[in-house]
């Protein structure tokens, strides 16, 4: 996973560049949570553009950044999702809690 932080907006980007299962989702939760904690920011967004597989545990890494971004008075967004990882969001009602944005439009 990448991380760019844009100071004068304060938001914090995060580009997902692997798959999102249990094997890779601690090591994107230990930095997505160290990157949330050092920048403060006020927008998360979570960018799945080379994202091609996700089971349920992506699911609970954005729910568990979304209520650490919440609690600091942040939003999350997630941009460039593909129609299989929309699906998913969409059948547990995580996008009624996130949006999808355009990633060229929030930066």
């Amino acid at each position: 996973m990448e991380s760019e932080f844009i100071q004068e907006s304060k938001l914090l980007i995060f580009r997902i560049t692997e798959e999102i299962d249990e094997c890779s989702v601690q090591k994107i939760r230990r930095k997505a949570d160290y990157e949330i904690e050092r920048y403060m920011p006020k927008k998360v967004i979570f960018d799945f553009n080379r994202v091609t597989f996700m089971d349920s545990a992506g699911i609970g890494l954005v729910i568990g950044r979304y209520k650490i971004v919440n609690m600091i008075g942040g939003k999350v967004e997630m941009a460039n999702l593909n129609k299989s990882v929309e699906k998913i969001f969409e059948m547990c009602g995580v996008l009624k809690l996130i949006p999808i944005t355009k990633l060229e439009e929030a930066v």
